[in-house]
């Protein structure tokens, strides 16, 4: 029995709160472990220590009695000891606090310490060992327009499907499965480690308890085989880059008649040539002549979903933005559209012909162009620079 004081072991406060208890112990545990310290009987017995310190205060009848008594309450026939000492820890198991905090169900429970530890488990198996097929992932490119209006793609790929010799048994026909010779049809077999016993799945039937007398020649036993596969897929409208689609059991097969797991189809929108995307709005540029900014009028514009009509009013500065309604892309989830925003970006000629010229400089005359060759808001703003 350890003579230190047992909150001092764990490091913490005597009001510790069952959560931080947890925790501190689940700290000293990982830090002192056996098998994180090989032949460290320091170590080992540290280990020891903070197991039987934290038995202790777990229990609150067990706590209650340390806070009175001290180490005194567990001795042979001490008060609060019942049943007379600890009895081994009180049967507690110091790997349950890892097993409660990452979902691991006992002993061979497949949690995360058992992966951590060496132990055996698998996240996803199926009884009887089978196996859940592993998930896949298929990356598919389409275009704005197509992300705009939804559209229907057929991909192909390959994956592990079922083999049909053996119907994914892993069996040749007319084989038969047997007892596991080496667990003895328990699936697990156990290990020591020290002072502790480790349970884990069998490395010869992989926790099936069984094994194939004569391994399927397709397969060579696994219960399946590489293989092309087709799958249509409908793209709603909407859809932009990092929106995902699965297609349910139509990933990996299973090992053993497993269940098969699931594709997802990682979408990628091309970048459009007229169009840039924010969110469900568009935005497009369109150059205008000089005298429609000067004079006004209609021009067509283009949209994803057809030709569009845009009124220009007369005086329109270059840089002004126009919004056609409902000419976005369509909510993925929900009704309406976003929008499609215009900005005009007015041409100045670079050619002039010579009657052009004589008319331009007509019009500039008219205006007063030559003697006030910049705007008089500028003037009024910039005249204090040039004094």
């Amino acid at each position: 029995m350890a003579t230190t004081d047992y909150y001092e072991l764990l490091g913490v406060s005597r009001d510790v709160s069952e959560s931080d208890l947890k925790k501190a112990y689940r700290k000293q545990a990982v830090k002192y472990h056996p098998d994180k310290n090989p032949g460290d009987a320091a170590a080992e017995a540290k280990f020891k220590e903070i197991s039987e310190a934290y038995d202790v205060l777990k229990d609150a009848d067990k706590r209650a009695a340390y806070d009175r008594y001290g180490h005194a309450a567990f001795k042979q026939g001490g008060m609060g000891n019942p049943g007379g000492g600890m009895g081994g820890m009180g049967g507690h198991d110091p790997f349950d606090i890892f097993r409660e905090a990452f979902g691991g169900g006992g002993v061979g429970g497949g949690g995360i310490f058992e992966e951590f530890f060496g132990g055996g488990g698998g996240g996803r198996g199926q009884a009887g060992g089978a196996a859940h097929g592993s998930d896949l992932r298929y990356d598919l490119e389409i275009t704005l327009e197509e992300a705009a209006k939804g559209t229907e793609k057929e991909i192909r790929y390959r994956r592990p499907v079922e083999c049909k010799k053996c119907t994914g048994s892993g069996a040749e026909p007319g084989s038969k499965k047997v007892t596991c010779s080496t667990c003895g049809g328990a699936g697990q077999v156990t290990s020591n480690r020290g002072f502790i016993s480790f349970r884990q799945a069998c490395p010869s039937c992989h926790g099936a308890g069984q094994s194939i007398e004569k391994p399927c020649g397709d397969c060579r036993g696994e219960g399946r085989v590489m293989d092309s596969s087709t799958v249509k897929v409908r793209i709603p409208a909407g859809v932009s880059t990092g929106s995902k689609l699965r297609s349910a059991g139509k990933g990996e097969a299973g090992q053993m008649g497993g269940q098969a797991g699931d594709l997802y189809i990682m979408i990628h929108v091309k970048e459009h040539e007229l169009f840039e995307r924010h969110d469900n709005d568009l935005f497009c540029e369109v150059p205008i002549k000089f005298t429609l900014a000067a004079l006004g009028g209609s021009i067509n514009v283009p949209t994803l979903f057809g030709k569009g009509s845009l009124k220009i009013p007369a005086g329109t500065q270059t840089g002004t933005t126009f919004r056609l309604r409902d000419q976005g892309i369509p909510y993925l989830r929900g009704n309406g559209k976003g929008d499609l925003l215009i900005r005009v970006q007015v041409e100045v000629p670079i050619k002039l012909s010579g009657e052009q010229k004589i008319k331009l400089e007509e019009y500039a005359e008219a205006c007063g162009d030559p003697a006030n060759p910049v705007s008089e808001s500028f003037v009024e703003k910039a005249k204090k620079f040039f004094r």
